[in-house]
């Protein structure tokens, strides 16, 4: 990984903010990427194995069997409790997580607690902006607060685990589940999985304050077939290795101490029964002594399904005869730990004997469970607060919605601004227009947490923040409707028909594209607040387009046609297909979805409290049949160009660019970056070398600018990426300061895995590439010798 030198300027706004807000300070010598990279795992303790070789040599088969148990909250007894039961997710009661921690504790024969976890993805009450969102920032103090303040809540509940973060690199714009993750690229994907880990574990998961880090999904979940959200996925060795497999690395290093493994197969090995990822690369060439729980039904998955599938639960992987079997490939493989179903538990005794499992490897992964309970502090700290964890005033602290505040500020990203659209005047009327204007989902996005429930902290709709901010009045006008019928009841969906998109019929509030058009005409300028619903995005929620649903189109074009200036403020978990879109208003802010404080946050961008510096950290498509669409591809014999017919294009695209760029995001003031200079021409394998660049704020206000690194090996043995980043660095600059960012490039960086997933490091050019986005032009070269 590049290691970054810090700028020569003070620490600036951004970090002084970060550590207002909670995240770990950052030295002077010490850039935020490095920080969050820099590995953390420390060997086990001598103590803590000799307390689990004494219980292990005390427990029963069967014993060790409920160990390796995971059950979900509506399946979970008393019983289950007293047998000794390992893990329990989603079970949020304090008073019934006390119960059965009792019940586990003073019950059964060992006394060994039970570990008790949840999603919490981007916050546990107080919602922060989803992490594709929080990603755009460039920030890992973004990442690494809204862990902190989600595994400080989460354990309050009486939760000990996390199913976070999400750190799947993904291509595909089409699957839901992108909004979870960190975007396209494997280092900024390993920047953030890192801090994330960090910011949830701390230096010692057993505080009271912090929660263990399961690392998901292993591994190559977010390159479905067809975006398909559980969809088969294929790839080359030196691709899982180069692409995929780097952040996973990067959330070990930093000490995360559970993992999850996927749903999908990977070249025909389902996740959670392949042994190559999860014993040899995780376990054995990693050091991993954490861990591996397996998704949910997984392992039931694992079955072959019969020809006429009767109502039995889940099966179609087709690598085990039955749920024995099935149990015993996941086990043997490496997964550790059964989520839902119970096959090891029930017939452990008999895989035994039959020889289908081993006693070594059951004692391994009982060992492995154990000493993550004795890590966290369980032994001592069985018990939850009770009081505490069912008081409002336990969540959303000041403080902490201030942080919540700041992410998602620092998470917008500025893709348009014609004629200083923006930012908008507090002393104007602003008509608010569209169906996300006054909504919850759109704000919380999927997977947040408890953020909606009565413990949590109000929610800040668009609406409320424009009234909080402005002088002057602020109209609303839903003019056309925000259908939730995305999640339906039983998980059955009906068949879909126009009443179900997003605007297309009349608003909640009865209004429709006309009154839109009235309102607009009323107001001294116009925000419309567009995108997809918040049940459009996250699991199971693959889409087959990616351009506004229902008439929104129509809507921005309605309200644009009036001449006032129309500022388009998108709500969304995925790259949007914005074609049709990007030419109408005078300028679009990306807020994803933001979180608890989202509405405050947008206004403070919209306003000018705020000056957007987010960065896009995945590429926005020109129409969905370009997918997928990725700054970092391998290049052609025949690179794309549209001017020549055998050329490798599309015939009724006239440009082979994306619309918007990884690493693209404006300013409401302008930047000047460098030509890269280097330290040295000639560097050796083991050796490193030096990127500088200045960084001007050439603008009438201050901002921040995201600097950034690529490289590319033009001759290798292997074919390169056009362009990878190694080094990103947020810098705050007043009007008219200048800095000096420099980075550092050793063997991590230009070396590369082959497909025998040997690293080599191969002598020759290596071009560097800087500037404000993945298109940078400035470029220097040094070679490895």
């Amino acid at each position: 990984m590049a290691r970054i030198g810090r700028r020569t300027a003070a620490i600036g706004t951004a970090f002084a903010l970060a550590f207002a807000a909670g995240g770990t300070a950052i030295a002077a010598n010490v850039s935020s990427e490095d920080q969050a990279l820099a590995p953390t795992r420390q060997p086990a303790a001598k103590t803590i194995e000799q307390r689990v070789n004494r219980l292990l040599a005390r427990m029963t088969t069967q014993e060790k069997l409920q160990q390796v148990q995971l059950l979900s909250d509506g399946q979970v007894t008393d019983a289950d409790a007293k047998a000794g039961v390992g893990s329990v997710f989603s079970l949020v009661d304090a008073e019934q997580i006390n119960h059965l921690q009792h019940v586990a504790v003073e019950q059964s024969r060992l006394h060994i607690p039970i570990l008790f976890a949840y999603d919490t993805i981007h916050g546990y009450r107080t919602i922060f902006p989803v992490p594709l969102g929080a990603a755009s920032s460039f920030d890992p103090a973004v990442g690494r607060t809204d862990a902190a303040v989600g595994a400080k809540e989460s354990a309050i509940q009486g939760l000990k685990q996390v199913y976070s973060p999400m750190v799947d690199v993904s291509h595909e714009p089409r699957w839901g589940r992108i909004v979870e993750g960190a975007g396209e690229d494997p280092y900024l994907g390993s920047v953030f999985a890192a801090a994330r880990v960090k910011g949830t574990q701390g230096t010692d998961y057993s505080a009271r304050n912090k929660v263990v880090a399961s690392v998901k999904h292993y591994v190559g979940y977010g390159q479905p077939e067809g975006g398909r959200d559980y969809n088969t996925t294929d790839m080359s060795e030196q691709r899982l290795r180069n692409l995929y497999l780097p952040p996973f690395k990067a959330a070990i290093d930093a000490g995360a101490d559970t993992v999850m493994c996927s749903f999908n197969s990977l070249n025909g090995v389902p996740g959670c029964a392949n042994k190559y990822t999860e014993t040899d690369i995780l376990k054995k060439e990693w050091g991993f002594d954490g861990f591996i729980e397996s998704d949910y039904t997984a392992v039931a998955e694992l079955r072959a399904c019969p020809p006429v599938k009767p109502d039995e639960g889940p099966c179609g992987h087709g690598i085990a005869a039955d749920g024995p079997d099935a149990g015993a490939a996941a086990l043997m493989a490496g997964t550790d730990s059964e989520m839902v179903s119970t096959y090891l538990r029930d017939y452990g005794k008999e895989l035994l004997s039959d020889g289908k499992i081993s006693i070594t490897r059951l004692n391994d992964a009982v060992k492995r469970i154990l000493r993550v309970k004795f890590r966290a502090g369980l032994f001592e700290h069985p018990y939850v607060d009770v009081e505490k964890a069912s008081n409002a005033a336990s969540y959303g602290k000041p403080a902490d919605l201030a942080k919540a505040r700041w992410a998602a500020g620092r998470s917008m990203v500025l893709l348009k601004n014609e004629g200083e659209a923006l930012p908008l005047d507090t002393t104007k009327s602003t008509a608010l227009i569209g169906p996300f204007g006054q909504t919850v989902d759109e704000m919380l996005g999927p997977w947040s947490g408890r953020g909606s429930d009565e413990l949590a902290p109000k929610f800040v709709t668009l609406l409320d923040g424009l009234k909080a901010a402005s002088s002057a009045p602020v109209t609303y006008t839903a003019a056309c409707n925000l259908a939730h019928n995305f999640d339906p009841p039983n998980n059955a969906v009906p068949p879909l028909t126009p009443d179900d998109e997003v605007c297309a019929g009349p608003g909640e509030d009865g209004t429709s594209i006309q009154d839109a058009v009235n309102a607009a005409n009323d107001a001294d300028q116009v925000v419309l607040a567009l995108g997809e619903s918040g049940f459009m995005s996250g699991e199971s929620n693959a889409r087959s387009q990616l351009d506004l649903p229902g008439y929104q189109e129509d809507l921005l074009k309605a309200v644009a046609a009036t001449g006032k200036p129309v500022v388009v403020v998108l709500f969304n978990g995925r790259p949007l297909d914005l074609t049709g879109v990007v030419d109408k208003p005078a300028a679009i802010l990306e807020a994803w979805f933001p979180g608890t404080e989202g509405g405050n946050a947008v206004a403070d961008v919209l306003y000018g409290k705020v000056n957007p510096g987010g960065k896009l950290p995945v590429t926005f498509p020109r129409g969905v049949g370009t997918v997928p669409t990725y700054y970092n591809h391998e290049p052609s014999g025949r690179p794309c160009d549209p001017t020549f017919k055998w050329n490798s294009r599309y015939r009724d695209l006239p440009t082979c660019e994306p619309l918007f760029s990884f690493g693209y995001g404006l300013s409401y003031t302008s930047f000047d970056i460098s030509k890269p200079a280097l330290s040295k021409t000639k560097v050796g394998r083991n050796g490193s070398v030096t990127v500088s660049m200045n960084v001007k704020n050439t603008g009438d206000r201050a901002g921040d600018e995201v600097v950034q690194l690529y490289i590319h090996d033009p001759v290798a043995s292997l074919s390169q990426p056009v362009r990878r980043l190694r080094g990103f660095e947020r810098v705050t600059l007043d009007a008219g300061e200048s800095t000096k960012v420099t980075f550092t490039l050793d063997k991590s960086d230009f070396g590369f895995y082959d497909n025998r997933g040997k690293f080599v490091v191969e002598p020759g050019e290596i071009q560097v590439f800087g500037g404000d986005s993945s298109a940078a032009t400035e470029t220097a070269s040094f070679t490895v010798k």
